[in-house]
């Protein structure tokens, strides 16, 4: 193809729809009806699905830190004895956490309830008022 052999695009006119012409009676727009009328411009329905969705940033995903285990004193004071050592692994021992993709999680104490009993913390997270507890009640945080 030589370029004097080049010819322009034609753009096809936009249809004015509704205005007479060799359409018939309703020129191309069926029998009456929303869609029928003139001033029509009706929004579409998945319009109305979307703004029922939530706006925040990664909302279907779950909340808090992934691999975070959350315990209470409670729960230690019923499941520990006097003098124990209290770490991931012995917690998943006893089955107060499980194993996160076969891992140890990471875990935190947090000061909800009381504890009377002695206990040893390793390798765990704690709430301020947590430490305070374990201490008052004669325990030790490594």
């Amino acid at each position: 193809m030589q370029l004097h052999q080049l010819k322009p695009n034609k753009r096809k006119k936009k249809k004015r729809i509704g205005r007479g012409g060799k359409k018939g009676t309703y020129s191309g727009r069926g029998v009456k009806g929303q869609k029928a009328r003139a001033g029509n411009s009706s929004q579409p329905v998945i319009r109305e699905l979307i703004k029922k969705y939530h706006k925040l940033r990664g909302y279907r995903q779950g909340g808090g830190k992934k691999g975070l285990i959350v315990i209470n004193l409670d729960l230690l004071e019923k499941h520990s004895q006097e003098g124990e050592i209290i770490s991931p692994e012995v917690l998943v021992e006893k089955g107060l956490a499980r194993k996160v993709k076969g891992k140890l999680p990471s875990v935190k104490i947090l000061g909800e309830g009381k504890i009377s009993k002695k206990i040893i913390v390793k390798d765990c997270k704690l709430s301020s008022s947590a430490k305070e507890k374990i201490k008052k009640s004669g325990g030790k945080i490594s």
